[in-house]
């Protein structure tokens, strides 16, 4: 057969595809397009019509107009206002476009005439035109936009093909689905196409029609509701009732009027109350406002508690529920003091530093029972948006308070104690640093009128006593650590933990386990032991847990062999705990060459560190082991310089540096250690290993040095010499500025510790090392 070609007038179409035997009419405003128009008038009434790749391109070049395309017959043109001319086309035959004659002034292109051959219907073909019917027959009740009788004009058609074309005219489809249907040319795949779309789009209206019956549902109730509503007010208001509505802001008004709010935050809820007259109680709006002004009323805005002002009372309270912590219990008794003569003094902000489980919280709660202030406390540990504690602006969806604001309503007055916990602990992301917003609070020239986003209104903080806790003061940001006193409740000693675990742990686990107090009693040993050979904490956490234990076994005990009473002794202590957890090294009886005890600090209180110097024959390199920080590694470094600047002073071989190897090692190589108090050490490790001198056994040391030979001062001395006298130590050599922190240590230990205060290495040297060795240089 041969192909037909014609020369024909084309239009590129917008947004449109037209099938062969489709009638559409369209509008026509491209200048290209109505020339077109006019030029198919004029030559037999057909047109090529196309459609182009972009809807939104107003002037398309040829590359832009697909090549498959509809000639149809003009039925009909129409001018418009406006140079718009619309034309009523009908689809005859697809046609593919074959080259480009001209393109100006409008496009005129040669196209090949695509011509459908039906085949002998066989079963596939039946089939599929049933198919495509009965589909089709579902999408049109689906949609029910199109008239029904259009089932009728599909039955009366024979041909596959143009059963194919007018189904998918009808069907509601993206362009290049469409334009996928108009290019297959064989009509068995034509059919398998149209039936695989049109399935895809029953499902998806199937989908939109669950949806809509479950919103029309939705919006039926809500307009029942609402009809049911006004018929309940017009029936209340015939029987001269006031209705819900009225009834909830007359209780509003009234608790508004009887909370004892200040004036500008009257006026605020007043206002609201208006909004809600108008908004009514049940819409979305009518809900924000009535939880805002729950919150406005129950606010503490002028209740407060009358603090207890005797301060022997209040003394007392503390000493009884907690032992030691003299810094603390003064300062809380100071406050009360001036408060007695100054009302107009203002909460101050503690930060009470140290170590976990040494009370920092339950320091708290006593302070509070000893003011007679409500307590309320907020952790911020992890903490990381700074709306946590400024709070949510209304604007947003689910908006609340701060946790301040929080925590004022949970106190119930204006003057609580307000524990913020692990201050040292916060955190900061893209929604802010809670860090800055804290700065407003626990800033006593400010805190008066802290401003919460969500209340809009100023709360006075003034009277609010904070108290905040922290393992260290090293992460948290100097202007907050700036508006805070520091108080360091740096841990408890020996004799200390002995007296809480008797007169408070023991007592409270027995409560806490059911037992009578004398069914089961702690000798001073079994105590001890657990202190010295199962914990090991500044604080006095594990020593409860362990104290628990031991009581948990010995009820199991009684239980089991019949016994009324228990007394539980050392023995006792390691039948129930078993092996021993801890244990101090106690001090060598001998004095060695190279072998120095130095002391240090750590987060479980103070220990021993023994630093041991041997030297070889080498070429002069230094070796450092023992898992030493940067601090200490610089500290030896120093005293390696020192002692080789001053070789000549101590007896020491001027080229040791040259001919001589030193290895500096700190036992329990496994245990990081780190901290500027270790240069003295150093120094007197090095100069006894290079002189032969030995070192006193029961000499201890801290401090830093520089390279001049000053020694420097050093921090946690109290905790220091609490593990120096623990492993038998009676001497010990500390920085001569320290001197004002020995009164820090408990009378018990400085009665069995002899104080030598240095303030150069010399002097540290003369009273560490042993005169009458042998040199071995």
């Amino acid at each position: 057969m041969e192909k037909e070609f014609k020369e024909l007038p084309l239009i590129p179409l917008r947004g449109i595809t037209i099938f062969p035997y489709m009638v559409l009419h369209f509008d026509v405003g491209r200048q290209k397009s109505i020339l077109a128009l006019e030029e198919a008038m004029l030559n037999g009434q057909e047109i090529y019509l196309v459609t182009q790749k972009d809807a939104r391109m107003e002037e398309p070049e040829p590359e832009d107009i697909f090549t498959i395309g509809t000639v149809c017959n003009i039925k009909q043109l129409l001018k418009l206002p406006g140079d718009t001319v619309r034309v009523l086309v009908e689809g005859v035959k697809r046609a593919k476009l074959s080259s480009y004659i001209q393109q100006d002034p409008f496009y005129k292109v040669n196209v090949e005439i695509i011509d459908e051959v039906d085949s002998i219907p066989n079963k596939k073909c039946e089939a599929l035109i049933r198919t495509v019917k009965d589909s089709f027959d579902e999408y049109i009740k689906l949609t029910g936009t199109m008239p029904a009788d259009i089932l009728l004009t599909l039955d009366d058609i024979e041909s596959p093909g143009r059963l194919a074309d007018i189904v998918s005219s009808y069907l509601v489809l993206r362009q290049d689905k469409k334009q996928e249907l108009l290019e297959a040319y064989e009509i068995d795949k034509r059919l398998d196409k149209l039936l695989i779309l049109m399935k895809n789009e029953i499902e998806i209206l199937k989908i939109e029609k669950k949806i809509g019956v479950r919103v029309k549902n939705k919006i039926d109730k809500v307009q029942k509701d609402y009809y049911l509503r006004e018929q309940l007010k017009a029936i209340q208001e015939e029987l001269g009732e006031d209705d819900e509505d009225k009834k909830e802001v007359n209780r509003y008004k009234s608790r508004i009027n009887k909370a004892k709010l200040p004036k500008y935050v009257k006026e605020k809820a007043l206002y609201e109350l208006e909004r809600l007259k108008g908004t009514g109680g049940y819409s979305a709006e009518g809900n924000v406002i009535k939880t805002y002004l729950d919150w406005i009323i129950d606010l503490p805005w002028n209740n407060q508690t009358e603090d207890n002002y005797d301060i022997k009372k209040a003394r007392k309270i503390l000493d009884d529920e907690h032992y030691g912590l003299k810094d603390v219990k003064d300062r809380i008794v100071e406050y009360l003091a001036v408060k007695k003569m100054n009302e107009s003094l203002k909460g101050p902000i503690l930060c009470l530093v140290g170590p976990p489980g040494v009370g920092k919280t339950s320091i708290a709660r006593s302070v509070a029972k000893a003011l007679n202030r409500n307590f309320v406390r907020m952790s911020l540990g992890g903490l990381r948006d700074e709306a946590e504690i400024r709070g949510h602006r209304k604007t947003y969806v689910g908006a609340i308070p701060g946790r301040i604001i929080y925590g004022m309503k949970q106190a119930k007055s204006k003057n609580p104690l307000f524990l913020l916990d692990e201050i040292d602990k916060m955190s900061n992301d893209f929604r802010g640093d809670p860090a800055d917003a804290l700065l407003e609070v626990l800033d006593a020239e400010q805190n008066s009128t802290f401003r919460d986003h969500y209340l809009e209104l100023e709360m006075d903080l003034s009277n609010v006593m904070f108290i905040t806790t922290a393992n260290t003061l090293d992460t948290i940001p100097r202007p907050l650590l700036d508006r805070m006193e520091i108080i360091e409740v740096s841990g408890y000693t020996y004799e200390e933990k002995l007296h809480i675990a008797k007169n408070h742990l023991v007592p409270k686990q027995l409560k806490e386990n059911g037992i009578n107090d004398k069914s089961i009693k702690f000798t001073d040993s079994g105590i001890k032991l657990i202190i010295d050979s199962y914990t090991r904490e500044s604080g006095v956490r594990s020593l409860e847990r362990r104290i628990g234990s031991v009581i948990r076994k010995a009820l199991t005990d009684m239980l089991e062999n019949d016994k009324k009473t228990c007394s539980i002794t050392a023995n006792l202590v390691k039948k129930y705990l078993g092996s021993e957890i801890y244990t101090y090294d106690k001090i060598d009886k001998d004095d060695k060459v190279g072998v120095v005890t130095g002391m240090a600090w750590t987060a479980y209180g103070g220990d021993t560190l023994p630093v041991e110097a041997s030297i070889m024959d080498g070429n002069g390199k230094l070796e450092l082991t023992g898992q030493l920080g940067d601090v200490m590694q610089e500290s030896a470094r120093a005293a390696f310089s020192y002692v080789r600047a001053h070789a000549y002073e101590y007896g020491i071989d001027n080229e040791f540096y040259k001919n001589k190897d030193i290895h500096i090692h700190a036992p329990e190589g496994a245990v990081p250690k780190d901290g500027p108090s270790a240069g003295v050490t150093m120094v007197t490790a090095l100069v006894s290993a290079l002189s032969g001198k030995k070192v006193k056994h029961n000499v201890a040391m801290t401090g830093e040095i520089t390279l001049t030979g000053r020694v420097l001062p050093i921090g946690g001395l109290k905790e220091k010499c609490l593990a120096a006298h623990r492993v038998g130590i009676d001497t010990v050599i500390v920085p001569k500025d320290n001197k004002r922190d020995v009164e820090k240590i408990p009378e018990a230990i400085k009665e069995k510790l002899k104080f030598l205060f240095a303030s150069d290495i010399d002097f540290v040297l003369k009273n560490a090392l042993l005169e009458d060795t042998n040199n071995v240089n």
